[in-house]
């Protein structure tokens, strides 16, 4: 075998297609139609500004966020690859503000697919490593097109989560519910190849990664938790920690996933009119489902995220993953400290993050 006997993602779906004998095949297909779009975006991420695709495309998307040249190609590239296969009912993009209607000539399928089609566009320019993120949901009417309401189902009812990351190598990560695996783009042979089989979280960790200049914008529990990693071994924790910030979802789960580590993008005071940064459907929901089938933990800050029922399209949630006892001690902090202030040597009039006056 050329792979030198590694499976490929088609024989890996073949094998996860047996195990159901009522499976029809739909849903193999429409993830090799995600995968095609994949490599696509990859070779124009790799082309960069030899392609002419950097920089802004003089416009913005639905969250009033501007719009790189490579988020709206990126956008088409998931849009032309699943509207036609007959697999996929309708499809929700972060850089657009409704559902996508599929063109009429093509049959609707029974499953809807949510995606990011760059996420971490925002380094692109910089040649930072940035992904795709993508969940497939059941569709309410299998055959026909979807209410915008279909979309809106809590993480437990998605049948597949993933994301790809193009770094070094173009990575896929995928879960369908038994396990999160990795596959790596072989270039040569243009075949996702299977090189991370069942990947496991440790439960214990000393890496977290969170955007300290928001430092001043966090709940109590979440400054008493970075508070005390920042302490090290003189605080109550007892050993040193190391702090990281991609600004790339997509990058900073990659290496949660193969090292472990916690992850924090909280609700804050910064912005009161959003419950959190991240978008519910097609980051933090996808996200959750690959981390809690390798083993890790995925929340708000205070309860399990992939039981959110969400309540719009495009909703912000606080987002807080990775290893599991790290998380619980999160969600133990909010419990304990709902709402109340933390005294913090760190945070107060002369700490390492005081707000200015």
């Amino acid at each position: 075998m050329p792979t030198g006997g590694r499976s490929t993602l088609t024989q890996f779906l073949i094998e996860e297609r047996r195990r159901h004998p009522d499976a029809t095949g739909d849903l193999n297909a429409l993830i090799t139609d995600v995968s095609l779009a994949c490599k696509a975006i990859a070779r124009k991420v790799a082309h960069g500004a030899l392609a002419g695709v950097l920089g802004s495309a003089g416009t913005g998307n639905v969250q009033g966020e501007d719009q790189k040249t490579l988020d709206v190609l990126a956008n088409d590239m998931f849009l032309h690859a699943a509207e036609w296969g007959g697999h996929c009912a309708g499809m929700l993009s972060e850089e657009m503000e409704a559902p996508y209607a599929l063109p009429p000539q093509h049959p609707r399928g029974k499953y809807l697919l949510l995606f990011d089609p760059l996420d971490g566009s925002s380094n692109i320019d910089v040649n930072v490593s940035v992904g795709s993120i993508f969940s497939v949901l059941r569709a309410a009417t299998p055959g026909a097109d979807p209410a915008p309401q279909d979309f809106l189902q809590p993480g437990t009812q998605q049948v597949c989560a993933g994301y790809a990351i193009y770094g070094p190598s173009t990575m896929l990560v995928l879960t369908l519910g038994r396990g999160t695996h990795a596959f790596t783009l072989d270039p040569q042979l243009g075949e996702w190849v299977l090189s991370h089989p069942d990947l496991k979280l440790p439960e214990k960790t000393t890496e977290f990664a969170i955007n300290a200049s928001n430092s001043r914008f966090w709940e109590p529990a979440v400054k008493r938790y970075v508070d005390e990693c920042l302490a090290g071994k003189a605080g109550p924790r007892g050993h040193d920690f190391n702090m990281r910030w991609i600004a790339s979802l997509v990058a900073e789960t990659h290496r949660i996933l193969m090292r472990g580590g916690v992850f924090l993008y909280p609700r804050d005071s910064k912005d009161p009119a959003r419950a959190g940064r991240l978008r519910l459907l097609y980051e933090a929901s996808p996200i959750s489902f690959l981390v809690e089938q390798a083993g890790g933990r995925a929340s708000t800050g205070r309860s399990r995220l992939m039981e959110v029922q969400p309540d719009g399209l495009h909703q912000r949630i606080g987002f807080v993953f990775g290893s599991a006892q790290e998380v619980a001690r999160i969600e133990k902090y909010h419990a304990e400290e709902p709402g109340q202030a933390y005294d913090s040597p760190l945070f107060g009039k002369r700490g390492l993050f005081a707000a200015s006056a």
